[in-house]
């Protein structure tokens, strides 16, 4: 949900410097669930020609149009990934204090562990993500993905105060377990798929994982130099085989 500064009216419930709080420096590192490997985003559409285009010679085909990378599904459907994309993004959305969920690619860690650690919450998701564009399409005119920010805030705020209908068992307990979810998709070691190129751990300052701190690292008000690199490419990780998934759930 939005900063407090951003002009918008979202609940402070569920504002970006609430979930700093509740997070924590250390917690946020730490409050990580394994996940299995796999991808989530929004299937590319691709341009139509228009009539006064001429028609590409047989000899020289025309060249495809560029499209974004796209990246597979591992147990979510495109409508359930879009739902959950568009909700991840306003829970901890980009601002002008840095990337969010969006970046992070929380969405995507929870597609990957909803086929493994939390396999029991697919259901809920299947569920619950139809539930929200059920509501979101009955106050707002529209499914979730579609509605303006400020709609989704609204449609969010109703589920976190369990005023929305049509969930199971109830919209505040989805809101609280998708919540939850998207912060550990922001803040995880990339190795379960989430904090994507570190923006989770860059945005609470957070200096990754370390064996040793050198003296000048420990004075006040002195920001550690970020170690850019998932606990699981340590030698020490290699050698009892975590590399290859351990009994963390994750499939290399």
């Amino acid at each position: 949900m939005p900063n407090d500064n951003d002009g918008r009216s979202a609940p402070r419930d569920v504002s970006r410097r609430h979930l700093f709080k509740q997070v924590g420096l250390a917690g946020a590192a730490a409050a990580v669930t394994a996940a299995a490997p796999g991808v989530v985003t929004a299937v590319a559409q691709t341009a139509e020609p228009t009539a006064a285009a001429p028609k590409p010679q047989a000899a020289m085909p025309a060249m495809p149009l560029a499209a974004p990378r796209l990246e597979a599904l591992e147990t979510l459907t495109a409508a359930e990934a879009d739902t959950l994309e568009a909700i991840v993004a306003r829970l901890i959305p980009s601002d002008e204090n840095g990337p969010g969920a969006t970046e992070a690619r929380a969405a995507h860690y929870i597609d990957r562990a909803l086929t493994g650690p939390l396999r029991g919450s697919r259901a809920s998701y299947a569920a619950n993500l139809a539930a929200t564009d059920v509501y979101a399409q009955a106050k707002k005119g529209a499914p979730f993905a579609r509605l303006t920010p400020q709609d989704q805030d609204s449609v969010l705020a109703d589920m976190e105060k369990n005023v929305a209908t049509g969930f199971t068992p109830n919209a505040a307990a989805f809101f609280a377990l998708v919540r939850a979810h998207t912060i550990q998709g922001t803040f995880c070691d990339p190795y379960y798929g989430g904090n994507a190129n570190f923006v989770g751990w860059d945005l609470i300052g957070y200096p990754g994982i370390r064996l040793a701190v050198a003296a000048d690292e420990q004075r006040m008000k002195v920001r550690a130099k970020p170690e850019r690199a998932s606990a699981y490419a340590d030698a020490g990780f290699a050698m009892t085989g975590a590399t290859k998934g351990g009994g963390h759930g994750h499939r290399p």
